[in-house]
């Protein structure tokens, strides 16, 4: 089976394709020229990459038209949240005409692939208390370009299901991390800030956003292999939730890396990871997709955290040579947030 995954030289993309590829599939990729290559330096032999900007409507028409994909899992997008408060109009243009361009290409060479569209918990956005756990059918309320440009996506899918009939199945993933997470996210963030403490590279300070924002995390190695069964077991048109179904606030993700270290630290909150909207709670229900197609995450959040900070301590202690990794769980201080200004905190996550 020849598969080409969006996006592959990012988070997801890069534990989709050892999947893929222990699977004994043919893996191919799209990249920008800029794009770094470090989350598949590992892979890299293995996988024909293809230089491509989606926002290109050409460059994509011809790399599909020299790969032809059985299957398209369409991961590349700018996916910071933050970022699309500072740069809405790019998220916009990548994410929406990125994901028109590569149906357009599908639809004019007369692909017949089974396609993929990873959305968003964000699409959900403004979700009240008598509506937890959130069911695909609950109302989109986005609260940031981010979460619109995602239910653009989502909804351009369904469009282009019913309009041409491609083979689209659309998944919303909930908040998913795991080793290779970038250090802007919120689980890497906290990991890496530990890990330069322990090795002496930063004052035991770790900066903070909003510690009480709650959210449904899945391991990244749970949440690639839905996207497998989404295709191999999803009905097209239809959408899935792939979470936990629990909820953890950033406090508590916070104290459990902090209890597999032994550094004593100060908490303090940063203005600069403040968002303008933020939502209070995430949780999911992923009964429909398990139904169908049988999927259950499996992989506990303690490995997964235990996972993310020895990353973050082997990749610093290679940029490092001298240094020596700290590992092994010990006593520790979580000492209060110390707020820098006021208003209401929020967080990157």
């Amino acid at each position: 089976m020849r598969v080409l995954i969006t996006g592959i030289t990012g988070f997801a993309g890069s534990h989709l394709a050892e999947l893929l590829l222990a699977g004994g599939a043919e893996v191919h990729g799209t990249r920008r020229w800029r794009s770094r290559m470090e989350n598949i330096a590992h892979l890299e032999d293995r996988l024909t990459l293809w230089e491509c900007d989606l926002r290109d409507a050409s460059s994509v028409k011809r790399a599909l038209a020299e790969i032809r994909p059985d299957w398209i899992f369409h991961l590349a997008a700018q996916s910071f949240v933050p970022t699309s408060w500072h740069a809405p109009a790019e998220t916009l243009s990548t994410n929406v005409l990125g994901q028109l361009h590569l149906f357009e290409a599908v639809r004019e060479l007369g692909l017949k692939p089974r396609i993929q569209i990873a959305g968003s918990s964000e699409e959900y956005g403004m979700v009240y208390p008598d509506e937890l756990p959130i069911r695909e059918t609950n109302p989109l309320r986005p609260l940031s370009p981010y979460g619109v440009s995602k239910v653009a996506q989502d909804m351009l899918g369904f469009q282009y299901h019913k309009s041409f009939g491609l083979f689209i199945v659309r998944t919303r993933g909930f908040n998913h991390t795991g080793p290779r997470r970038g250090e802007a996210f919120v689980t890497s963030n906290f990991a890496k800030q530990i890990a330069e403490i322990e090795l002496g590279l930063r004052p035991p300070v770790v900066r903070v956003g909003n510690l009480e924002a709650r959210r449904d995390f899945t391991d990244v190695r749970d949440m690639v292999r839905g996207y497998w069964l989404a295709l191999e077991r999803g009905e097209p048109g239809e959408v899935y939730n792939i979470c936990s179904g629990r909820c953890l606030s950033i406090r508590e993700i916070l104290e459990g890396l902090l209890a597999l270290s032994h550094v004593r630290v100060t908490v303090e909150e940063d203005p600069a990871r403040l968002r303008p909207s933020d939502v209070p709670v995430l949780r999911g229900d992923y009964g429909k997709f398990a139904r169908q197609t049988g999927w259950e995450p499996t992989i506990p959040f303690e490995q997964t955290l235990a996972d993310v900070l020895d990353y973050w301590r082997q990749r610093l202690a290679l940029q490092r040579p001298a240094a020596v990794a700290v590992g092994g769980a010990a006593s520790h201080a979580l000492s209060p947030v110390r707020p820098r200004s006021g208003g209401r905190v929020r967080s990157r996550i």
